[in-house]
C-alpha cells in the first residue's frame, strides 16, 4: 500500500438537496466536512475528489431506463418526476441537477473502491455515501443512486472474488441487499431496527439470499429501544465469526449515524460512544481478514448538528489512523461554524459521556426471554450453518 487512507470529497456533494424541511439536509455534510479541517485530520490522509460516476459505471447496479428517468427530473424537477420510478415523492422529491449530484455521490464511493483495490489506499471514506435504499429501477428512502452497491459492483468487476458488505444503519440496507441477493461472491450483513417499526419494513432473520447465494445476506432485526450494550453484543455476536467465515479481500461498511438515541426518525437508543467503537471494530474486522483493505461510507443520520458530524469524524480519524479520544474538546471555531450555520449550540466534546458495555454471546451465554437476545438468536439459527458455523 502506497498510502493507509483518503478521504474522498467534492464540495459539490452538498447539492444533493431536497429542499426545505427535508431531513437529508445537506448541511450535514458540510459541518462534518469541516469538523475534519478543524481538527487538523486533512494533514493525516488526502482528500481526494473522484469524477462523477458514468453511465455505465451507474448500470452495474442502475438499469438504464432508470438512469434516463432521474435525468429528465432533473432537468424538469416539477413535470419530469415520474413517480414509477420513486421519483417525485414525498421521500425523493425531484431537483434540478438531482442525477448529478447523485453521480457524484456515486464517484466518490467508486473512486473509493478503485483506490483501495489497486493498493493506493489501504482505507477510503466516502460519508456523503452510504445511500443504500435505491434500488435498479427506483429511488427509495432518500437515496437516488446506490452507491454502496456500486462501490461493491466496481470491486467485483475489478476481479474481486469475495467483498463483505457491512451495513450499522438504523434502516435495514435493503437496496443493497437485492443487488447482490443471489451472487455468492458477496455477503451483506445489515444490522437495523426491527422491519415492524421502522422503514423499510424488510430485513427479517429468513431474508439469507438467493439460490445461488444461500447465506449471503445476513439480518439482524434489533427491537426498538435497543441501547449500547444490546447493539454491541448483536454486533459482537453476529458479524465477526461471519466475516472470518467468508474470508473476505475487501470489506465495505456503512455507518449511518441514524441509530442514535438523538434521531428524530427511527427509535434505537445508541450513543456516539458506540457508534466509534462499531467503526473501530470494523476497522479491526478489515485488517484481520480482508489484508486491511477497508471502504467506509457515510449513510443516514438526521440530527445534522450533535451526531453526524461528530461519528463521521471519529471514522474519518480511525481510518487515518489517528483516532480521537473521545473526552477531546470540540474546536471552538467549529461550534461557531455551527452556530452561524444553523442557530443550534454543538456539543463541546467528542463523546455523549457513557463507556459502553456489553457482554459477550459465547462467554455469558444467552437468555431465551429477551428480545435482544431473542433477534440474535434468529439470526444465528437462519446463516450460520449455511457457513458451516454453530448457531
Amino acid at each position: 500500500m502506497s498510502g493507509r487512507a483518503q478521504l474522498m470529497w467534492d464540495e459539490q456533494v452538498t447539492q444533493y438537496d431536497f429542499g426545505p424541511g427535508h431531513p437529508m439536509a445537506p448541511v450535514r455534510l458540510g459541518l462534518t466536512r469541516s469538523l475534519v479541517r478543524a481538527f487538523g485530520l486533512d494533514g493525516a490522509l488526502p482528500v481526494v475528489a473522484a469524477p462523477a460516476a458514468g453511465d455505465s459505471t451507474l448500470e452495474l447496479v442502475h438499469r438504464a431506463e432508470y438512469v434516463a428517468a432521474v435525468r429528465r427530473a432533473s432537468e424538469d424537477p416539477r413535470g419530469g418526476a415520474d413517480q414509477r420510478f420513486g421519483l417525485g415523492t414525498e421521500d425523493n422529491p425531484a431537483f434540478a441537477g438531482m442525477h448529478d449530484a447523485s453521480a457524484l455521490i456515486a464517484g466518490q464511493s467508486v473512486g473509493a473502491a478503485e483506490a483501495v483495490w489497486h493498493g493506493e489506499v489501504s482505507h477510503a471514506v466516502n460519508f456523503a455515501g452510504g445511500l443504500h435504499h435505491a434500488m435498479p429501477a427506483a429511488a427509495s428512502g432518500f437515496c437516488v443512486y446506490n452507491d454502496a452497491a456500486l462501490a461493491v459492483a466496481r470491486l467485483l468487476e475489478l476481479g474481486a472474488e469475495r467483498v463483505v458488505y457491512v451495513d450499522v444503519d438504523v434502516h435495514h440496507g435493503d437496496g443493497v441487499q437485492a443487488a447482490f441477493w443471489d451472487d455468492p461472491r458477496v455477503l451483506t450483513v445489515s444490522l437495523h431496527e426491527h422491519p415492524r417499526t421502522l422503514f423499510p419494513q424488510t430485513g427479517w432473520p429468513e431474508e439469507t439470499g438467493g439460490p445461488d447465494a444461500e447465506g449471503g445476506a445476513v439480518n439482524v432485526a434489533l427491537p426498538a429501544g435497543t441501547g449500547d450494550a444490546g447493539w454491541l453484543r448483536a454486533f459482537h455476536a453476529v458479524v465477526p465469526e461471519l466475516v472470518a467465515a467468508f474470508r473476505p479481500q475487501v470489506l465495505v461498511s456503512q455507518h449511518g449515524a441514524d441509530t442514535h438515541f438523538e434521531d428524530p426518525l427511527a427509535h434505537l437508543a445508541v450513543s456516539l460512544d458506540a457508534q466509534r467503537m462499531v467503526a473501530e471494530a470494523v476497522h479491526g474486522l478489515a485488517h484481520e481478514h480482508a489484508q486491511g483493505r477497508w471502504i467506509a461510507l457515510g449513510g443516514g443520520g438526521y440530527a445534522v448538528t450533535d451526531v453526524v458530524p461528530r461519528t463521521w469524524t471519529h471514522l474519518v480519524a480511525i481510518a487515518a489512523g489517528v483516532p480521537l479520544a473521545p473526552q477531546t474538546m470540540v474546536p471552538e471555531e467549529w461550534r461557531q461554524e455551527v452556530y452561524a450555520r444553523t442557530r443550534a449550540t454543538a456539543p463541546l466534546r467528542m463523546t455523549d459521556g457513557r463507556s459502553p458495555q456489553w457482554s459477550s454471546f459465547e462467554d455469558a451465554g444467552y437468555d431465551p426471554a429477551d428480545r435482544l437476545d431473542q433477534a440474535v438468536l434468529a439470526t444465528r439459527r437462519a446463516v450460520f450453518p449455511l457457513h458451516g458455523l454453530l448457531p
